[in-house]
């Protein structure tokens, strides 16, 4: 797994406080022969009215 960047931490606390939700940190993807890593796996909840 690639090591984190100077940047991660900003950028995960700059999503948190916009009101998106980290699922995981450090997250894997395989599709057929492709491997990629993403640094953070995140979602914004959408509020129905």
């Amino acid at each position: 797994m690639p090591a984190k960047d100077i940047y991660h931490d900003a950028v995960k606390n700059a999503l948190i406080k916009d009101g998106w939700r980290i699922l995981a940190d450090s997250y894997f993807l395989q599709y057929e022969d492709a491997q990629l890593y993403a640094d953070l796996l995140a979602e914004k909840p959408l509020l129905a009215e």
